[in-house]
């Protein structure tokens, strides 16, 4: 589980770094374009930080395995002496 988390927090901090990119090229100053480069700079950031909560996850997720396996493992060595 920990491991989708890192993929898909990545994937949202490309796509952050993306979007405020855009927003500091002449694209989003462009008529026709999509939104405006504030507009960019918003969804970037929206982005990022929401990819930061999703890798937190992604950490918290790892952390709380790996104490189930541990205690899982002591349980084992305990059943056994």
């Amino acid at each position: 589980m920990g491991r989708n988390l890192y993929i898909l927090a990545s994937s949202l901090i490309v796509f952050a770094l993306i979007s405020c990119g855009v927003a500091y090229t002449n694209i989003a100053q462009q008529p026709g374009s999509p939104g405006d480069a504030a507009l960019w700079r918003t969804m970037g950031l929206g982005l990022f930080v929401v990819g930061l909560l999703v890798a937190l996850a992604g950490v918290l997720s790892s952390l709380f395995e790996q104490a189930e396996r541990r205690n899982e493992e002591a349980r084992r060595a305990k059943r056994r002496h």
